[in-house]
């Protein structure tokens, strides 16, 4: 028994074709057929009933269908773990980032990594915490720099970096110039200069509203702008605490939003060895440097 003859089986099987299984396997379909019928002779049993128009599973090949699976499953885990244990990470690894994200620096992070594992083909991209958030959980990126309120979201395991409240920064032309706090409401009536929805700073100023509508009169997609906005003397800018340099931080009270920005990659996996190695650059930083 070869480890072919399973995939080749466990292909026709998903597909219920031995024409898409030898496009999924890439192989020729008379070498797809011929390598089963090895493995039926092998067993003593059919695995397939070839007889209708779709090709479907015997008793037998029902039964042996999540062996096969689990065997085929067990190989890989035996390679990524040889693999580790020479050091050869290789593959890819996929990473996500918040728009102008200036607390991490996360090119110097990949500048790092790509020294340690330089095989490992890496890609960046920009998006907002929504976003990144999704293609976390759907596999479609291994690890990323995100910005949420509240708890941990579902599904993924976060090192947070920043834990800061929101404030209403403003320029020396505003009302709000020398103050040290608003209430919610009084922002409320204020026209404000904000991150658009998706982003972890505004999801914290909308779950902090509690269902009412905030008014925003700017909306920009970086930091950068926003706090040029209210330079000028457009109105309050929501930021996270950290952001305020030459504005004025006025503190936003009953209740006060509240941001966090973390390094997140889901916390079932399975990750390939690229992401794995990423994830521990990462934690032994954050270990060496809290």
């Amino acid at each position: 028994m070869e480890l072919r003859q399973l995939e080749y089986f466990v292909a026709v099987a998903e597909e219920a074709s031995f024409t898409r299984a030898a496009e999924r396997v890439h192989v020729a379909q008379p070498g797809v057929s011929a390598q089963i019928r090895r493995l039926e002779r092998e067993l003593g049993h059919d695995l397939l009933d070839r007889s209708g128009r779709t090709v479907t599973l015997t008793d037998v090949g029902a039964a042996v269908l999540p062996l096969a699976r689990a065997a085929l499953q067990s190989v890989e885990s035996a390679r990524r773990t040889v693999e580790e244990m020479a050091g050869l990470v290789r593959g890819a690894v996929r990473v996500g980032m918040v728009v102008s994200c200036g607390i991490m620096d996360l090119p110097e992070l990949l500048s790092s990594f790509h020294s340690l594992h330089p095989d490992v083909e890496i890609t960046l991209v920009e998006a907002n915490s929504d976003s990144l958030i999704a293609s976390l959980l759907d596999g479609q990126l291994d690890f990323a720099l995100v910005g949420y309120a509240g708890s941990t979201p579902e599904g993924l395991a976060v090192r947070v970096l920043a834990d800061e409240p929101l404030v209403a920064a403003v320029s020396a032309s505003d009302p709000w110039y020398g103050r040290e706090s608003v209430s919610l409401d009084e922002l409320l009536t204020r026209g404000l200069i904000s991150l658009p929805p998706g982003t972890g700073l505004r999801g914290a100023l909308d779950a902090a509203c509690g269902g009412r509508q905030p008014r925003i009169a700017f909306e920009a997609s970086a930091p950068p702008m926003v706090i040029m906005l209210a330079q000028r003397g457009l109105g309050p800018a929501i930021l996270a605490l950290s952001m305020v340099s030459e504005l004025h931080a006025v503190r936003i009270t009953d209740p006060s939003p509240w941001s966090r920005l973390g390094f997140a990659w889901r916390s079932a996996g399975p990750h390939s060895p690229a992401a794995r190695a990423l994830i521990r650059l990462v934690e032994n930083r954050m270990t060496a440097n809290p």
